[in-house]
């Protein structure tokens, strides 16, 4: 498995690993999946803005992805990053969540961030809440029944872990 920066080429494999958790998971609150234009612009912003994009592939194709944004737009938050990571159905439980999720703690902590928030879709994701769990993330909250989604309510788990040198220095 090799993991990388995602490229325009990849975004129709990502925007098909999207749309089937979409469709038929609770790890994202979407319910319509974003075409692959939307996916294309979701994207580009991402790089824009210099936040990473990785891909994880193998001579299978696109196994997942991951990326992470600014965690809210207020000054304040400048040093704080959200993460989302999707990996394909059928290779769910073999890594591939982590080694991305492992990507971005790297890349976010080359760029200067101090801390990643995981906003993890439904407390029953015990997947993604061991994945991140394993690479340092603490359990901060739950927001119970933050979503309605496939017929029940939805908790959210936010998870966060701290990078670099965390809240023991100012940043600069």
């Amino acid at each position: 498995m090799l993991i990388r920066p995602a490229t325009d080429a990849d975004i129709a494999d990502i925007q098909a690993i999207y749309a089937h958790h979409v469709l038929h998971g609770t790890g994202s609150f979407e319910e319509l999946p974003p075409s692959v234009e939307q996916m294309q612009a979701r994207f580009a912003d991402v790089v824009a803005q210099g936040w990473a994009w990785f891909a994880a592939e193998d001579p299978t194709g696109v196994l997942g992805f991951a990326y992470y944004t600014r965690f809210r737009d207020r000054s304040a938050y400048a040093h704080t990053v959200e993460t989302s990571v999707y990996v394909r159905d059928d290779v769910r439980g073999q890594g591939v969540g982590k080694a991305l999720v492992g990507a971005l703690i790297e890349h976010a902590t080359a760029a200067g961030f101090r801390q990643m928030i995981a906003a993890i879709g439904d407390s029953d994701n015990t997947g993604s809440i061991g994945v991140h769990a394993s690479l340092g993330f603490a359990r901060v909250g739950t927001l119970r029944a933050a979503g309605y989604k496939l017929g029940g309510w939805l908790d959210l788990v936010l998870m966060q872990r701290a990078l670099g040198p965390g809240d023991t220095r100012p940043p600069g």
